[in-house]
């Protein structure tokens, strides 16, 4: 289908994958004419990724997807079940549970690693657009439920321009459920080569910065920069908060060595006030990437999260409304002035760097 706006033409195709694992996979691709982006509605509407300019934004998995969610066994024993379809760019986390896989003191699974929403189906799949703007929206709706236990429900609305490669993600959590309950909601954008490599770094505009472990800790110096692939590299994984501007959003940005090529997270701190960096500069053929993760808490276990008072409760019919966006960049100008943005929330401010993970934020 093409969109004719008056900013440009906008064309959008929708197809299956046909055998193997990824047998069924629905993807819808659009492209806005400086981007095109590839969406997953049989994987929760995650971005697979994006290509700007001949630069691909996402990373070589070794899970080597997209993986269709039947065949990703999440609720696994071990809990970690959710890796054998991690391939994404943009994977949400949640909606129940978004950290560490939980077991009772039995040793049975409560929580999986990272929740159900990444391997639900969309449901009522549709596309809005505006001829005068040049905007589109592509829409589709998840459904995490269990009888007497939950219903969570996930609007989410991936909006593009005609002519920019900006993606915004507008996503609305509802309980439907006619009593309170709580959710938790983290973002894993996940970025490999070219734009991650030996001398790429992050910017960001760091109020207060902890590494998870101990391991992490005794890197903390540099958590922001990244080397060459490393095999038999251990992750590092470093929380942090970040500073906001006056209308509540920040910026975070992985840029390449050579600094022509970015990709920027702009997001709502209100909802997701955590920011979470997860180095993994493993061999290419182990998954050489990093993570960069708005989230509305750490990912630890939930039971921990739910101590710290790191959830959010939603009375019966109330939502909770999540705002972020890709900004993937090919040129060095516009690079420099993200760059710049980022230096001028930054000003002013007095990092509180921990030398140690710091207790109440790690498990």
């Amino acid at each position: 289908m093409t969109v004719n706006t008056r900013q440009g033409d906008i064309v959008t195709r929708l197809g299956r994958f046909v055998g193997g694992r990824s047998d069924g996979v629905e993807i819808v691709e659009i492209d806005t004419g400086a981007a095109i982006v590839r969406v997953l509605p049989s994987r929760g509407m995650g971005i697979w990724e994006i290509e700007v300019g001949g630069t691909r934004f996402g990373w070589r998995s070794p899970v080597e997807g997209p993986v269709h969610p039947q065949h990703v066994p999440v609720f696994d024993p071990s809990g970690l079940g959710w890796l054998e379809g991690f391939d994404e760019l943009v994977a949400r986390c949640g909606l129940e549970s978004n950290g560490a896989p939980q077991h009772d003191d039995a040793g049975h699974l409560v929580y999986p690693l990272h929740g159900r929403i990444a391997n639900l189906p969309a449901d009522s799949l549709s596309i809005e657009f505006d001829e005068a703007s040049g905007r589109l929206d592509l829409i589709g709706e998840m459904l995490e439920s269990r009888l007497f236990f939950k219903r969570f429900r996930l609007r989410s609305r991936i909006r593009m321009h005609a002519g920019s490669t900006r993606v915004d993600l507008l996503d609305d959590v509802t309980n439907e459920l006619d009593k309170a309950a709580t959710a938790q909601m983290l973002y894993h954008i996940n970025v490999g080569p070219p734009v991650l490599g030996e001398g790429a770094t992050l910017d960001a505009p760091t109020v207060e910065l902890a590494g998870k472990d101990d391991l992490s800790a005794g890197e903390i110096d540099q958590w922001n920069q990244f080397g060459p692939p490393t095999a038999g590299y251990g992750e590092r994984v470093y929380f942090s908060q970040l500073q906001a501007d006056d209308n509540g959003h920040t910026t975070a940005m992985l840029c390449s060595a050579d600094r022509d090529k970015a990709l920027a997270v702009d997001f709502a701190t209100k909802t997701l006030p955590y920011f979470v960096t997860w180095k993994n500069t493993a061999s290419e053929n182990d998954g050489y990437v990093t993570g960069l993760e708005p989230a509305t808490n750490l990912p630890n276990t939930r039971e921990f999260e739910t101590g710290q008072g790191r959830v959010v409760t939603l009375e019966p019919g109330e939502c909770v409304s999540f705002r972020l966006a890709l900004i993937p960049m090919t040129d060095a100008a516009k690079i420099e002035k993200v760059s710049d943005a980022i230096e001028r929330l930054r000003e002013g401010v007095d990092t509180t760097v921990h030398r140690e993970p710091k207790p109440g934020w790690s498990a």
